[in-house]
């Protein structure tokens, strides 16, 4: 009789025990929406690891990521797919609500399941560029690794291989054969390995992706091959059809800063140009005012953007400053602009480069790092050459008339018909010529033999010792120009 009542009372312990965990997991029972929406790009990638961090420890969560996107860079996607793949927080669910195209249809992918909304489209991941002709496929390099990746994320969810396949290369022709009642997708080369035997064994066989093709669904298609599990109207009805509605909803929103973030980073190379040439327009110019500061203020808002979002790490901001102090020294200590201040705009693009992508040098293994490097030491060298010339626009058309917008008070008549009795425009002719004792910016010394005259330029800055020539005196003021080299 003891014995009995000990084994009915272990047995009651024992169904307690092991309801303690579930109860205990029901405390995160939930439903968390994440927005995947627009260009896939670091500050999407930066979002998307903040709100799975956000998101409380429970393997009974529900994490539903919403998707509506045409795609974008690579090494953003698959740094989103690396951290939906790591992720412990519960079941991941990718809801198509308008498209998941390119790089859309490799991060659903990487989810345990996908859902779809009617007259949604998914798929189409070729790895493009784009050249003078249009966009264009890349080559094999470019394809055999996200095939790979393509393969890997279709095993782990229990997605058709050959299909998800389909969606990288268009060389590939996928076959929908039924063998024993039993429905297999396989390339024309698996096809081709099959024996005899088992080809008999074969009762029908269509094509479902030719040849020259990419694998684009709607959401009956990927009802049908087996990649989403549902199609529904909106979250809502994809939650009640999994018995889940009584479910709490969080949705997790970008805040302020990353939605900030992610338009600093489609307006960066424009912040990039504007900042160039505002610090190199400080530079030629005396003193330091309005440029330098607005240069400081938009490389500052460059950098910040991609260390937020984790491309840019202590390396990058050790250039970008010591860019700084030998621009600053250049501006400040050593006269003239030299040495000092192009090692400091070298630094300063080097650390710009950088903080355009999280490596350094670029991985074999990963062949759109090395077209991701040409981009962006393009995107800088065409920063630093549009902001050349927009800041000797600035010197030569705006600086020198500034004082125009300025307030009086101002003569109502001209000096033309003055007449002068300075000792520079008596002994000074047309014609002369000397050099540059100082630097004029625009005005300063010249040097004819052994006298000095106090010249100015009509605008032109030129740097000491350049040689020079009077080409006009207007009452007692003695016009120079640069000397032209024959």
């Amino acid at each position: 009789m003891k014995h009995i009542i000990f084994a009915i009372f272990f047995s009651f312990l024992s169904s307690f025990l092991l309801s303690c965990p579930k109860a205990g997991a029901e405390l995160n029972n939930k439903v968390y929406v994440i927005d995947i929406s627009g260009d896939v790009e670091p500050g999407m990638a930066a979002f998307v690891k903040r709100a799975l961090r956000d998101i409380p420890e429970g393997s009974n969560n529900l994490i539903v990521f919403k998707m509506d996107t045409f795609g974008g860079r690579v090494d953003s996607a698959l740094q989103i797919v690396d951290t939906i793949v790591n992720t412990k927080k519960g079941r991941t669910i990718a809801f198509v609500s308008k498209k998941a195209i390119s790089a859309g249809a490799l991060i659903a992918l990487s989810c345990n399941e996908i859902a779809m909304k009617h007259n949604t489209t998914i798929g189409d991941c070729a790895p493009i560029t784009y050249s003078k002709e249009g966009p264009k496929m890349m080559g094999e390099k470019f394809q055999s690794p996200l095939r790979a990746k393509f393969r890997t994320l279709a095993r782990r969810n229990k997605y058709p291989v050959a299909l998800a396949e389909a969606m990288v290369t268009d060389h590939m022709e996928v076959y929908k054969v039924k063998i024993d009642d039993k429905t297999i997708y396989m390339d024309a080369q698996e096809y081709a390995d099959l024996s005899k035997e088992e080809k008999e064994k074969i009762t029908s066989k269509k094509t479902v992706v030719a040849k020259g093709e990419l694998l684009t669904m709607d959401d009956t298609e990927a009802l049908d091959f087996g990649f989403s599990k549902m199609s529904s109207e909106s979250i809502d009805e994809m939650l009640a059809k999994m018995k889940v509605s009584n479910r709490e909803k969080i949705t997790i929103e970008q805040s302020w800063s990353e939605t900030f973030v992610r338009f600093i980073t489609t307006i960066a190379p424009i912040l990039m140009m504007i900042g160039l040439a505002a610090i190199y327009t400080e530079i030629k110019a005396p003193g330091f005012g309005v440029p330098g500061i607005i240069g400081i203020i938009c490389l500052t808002l460059v950098f910040m953007n991609q260390y937020t979002v984790g491309l840019a790490d202590h390396t990058e901001f050790l250039l970008v400053m010591l860019g700084a102090v030998l621009m600053g020294l250049e501006l400040f200590v050593i006269p003239g602009f030299g040495i000092a201040g192009i090692a400091g705009l070298l630094c300063v693009a080097a650390g710009m480069i950088l903080s355009l992508q999280d490596f350094v040098i670029p991985d074999p293994a990963f062949p759109w790092e090395a077209d991701l490097l040409v981009k962006n030491v393009t995107m800088v060298l065409a920063s630093c050459l549009c902001a050349f010339i927009i800041s000797l626009s600035l010197l030569r058309y705006v600086l020198t008339k500034i004082s125009r917008v300025v307030s009086g008070p101002y003569l109502d008549v001209t000096l033309e018909d003055s007449h002068a009795d300075s000792k520079e425009s008596q002994r000074a002719n047309i014609g002369d010529e000397g050099t540059a004792m100082t630097f004029l910016r625009p005005s300063g010394k010249m040097k004819i033999g052994n006298n000095v005259f106090d010249v100015i330029t009509e605008g032109e800055f030129l740097e000491k010792g350049t040689a020079i020539v009077i080409a006009d005196i207007k009452g007692n003021r003695v016009i120079v120009s640069k000397k032209d080299k024959k």
